[in-house]
C-alpha cells in the first residue's frame, strides 16, 4: 500500500502542495456545511452555504498565509499567522449582520457565535488540524442541539414582554393579573398604568417574563375574563 502511505504524506506534510490544499478545501466546506444544517433547520437565514462558504474561506485565508511564507520568505522568517489573524476580525462584520435587533428583542447571538466558530474551524483545518476540527464540529452540534434541549427541560428560556391592555372600565387592581400570569408559568416584573376617568377606560403595560413555549391564546383569553376588556397585544418592550 506504498500509494496509501504517499497520499497520507503528502496530506500531512507541513508544506502546501495543490493536492493538499484541495483536501482541505473540502474538509472545511463538508465541517461548515455540518454546523450550517443544524442552523438552517432551526429556521436562521445563514445556513449551508454561508457556514461552508465561510469555513472554505478561512481555510484559503490560512493555506494563503503559510504558501506566502513557504514559497517568498522561508518557513522560518515568515508569519503565518498574519493574514489568518484578520480573518478573525473580519468575520465579525458577518456575525454582527446575522444579530437582529428588533424592538427590544435581539436574535441571532448564537448564529453570530456559530459563524465565528466556523472561520476557526476553516483555519484549523488549513494548517492540518484535521482531528481538532472535526471534534470541534461535534461539540458545536453537542451545544446547538442538546444543550438547547437541556434549557427548553430546566425552563432557562424565559423571555420578557410586554403585553398591553386596553379595559372599558378603571382598574385599580391587579393582583388577579398577577394570578393569571403565575398560573401560566409567567411572572409579572413591573407594571404601568394610564387612567382616562373622562372615558372611563384604563390602559396597563405588564412587563412579565415568560417561557418560551409560553400560549398565548389561553393567557389573553383568562387576563381579558378579569374585566371588560377592549384589547390585548403582545410586543418585545414597551412602546
Amino acid at each position: 500500500m506504498t500509494w496509501l502511505n504517499d497520499i497520507t504524506v503528502q496530506l500531512t506534510s507541513t508544506e502546501i502542495n495543490t493536492g493538499q490544499a484541495i483536501f482541505k478545501l473540502v474538509i472545511s466546506m463538508l465541517l461548515g456545511a455540518v454546523v450550517g444544517y443544524e442552523r438552517k433547520r432551526k429556521g436562521q437565514p445563514a445556513g449551508l452555504r454561508t457556514f461552508s462558504l465561510i469555513a472554505m474561506g478561512a481555510c484559503l485565508a490560512m493555506l494563503v498565509s503559510i504558501y506566502i511564507c513557504q514559497e517568498y520568505i522561508g518557513l522560518k522568517n515568515g508569519d503565518p499567522g498574519r493574514i489568518s489573524a484578520q480573518v478573525i476580525t473580519g468575520i465579525g462584520f458577518l456575525g454582527a449582520g446575522a444579530i437582529i435587533q428588533a424592538k427590544g428583542s435581539v436574535r441571532g447571538l448564537t448564529t453570530a457565535a456559530g459563524i465565528w466558530m466556523a472561520s476557526i474551524i476553516g483555519l484549523a483545518v488549513g494548517v492540518g488540524l484535521y482531528t481538532l476540527s472535526i471534534v470541534a464540529t461535534l461539540l458545536i452540534l453537542f451545544i446547538l442541539v442538546q444543550l438547547e434541549n437541556l434549557e427548553h427541560k430546566l425552563g432557562m428560556g424565559a423571555q420578557s414582554r410586554c403585553i398591553s391592555i386596553k379595559l372599558n372600565t378603571i382598574c385599580t387592581d391587579i393582583e388577579p393579573y398577577k394570578k393569571v400570569m403565575a398560573q401560566h408559568q409567567s411572572q409579572l416584573v413591573d407594571s404601568y398604568v394610564d387612567y382616562d376617568y373622562a372615558n372611563s377606560i384604563t390602559r396597563m403595560n405588564l412587563i412579565i417574563l415568560m417561557p418560551e413555549n409560553a400560549e398565548y391564546i389561553s393567557l389573553f383569553k383568562a387576563l381579558s375574563e378579569l374585566n371588560p376588556t377592549a384589547s390585548i397585544s403582545l410586543s418585545n418592550q414597551l412602546g
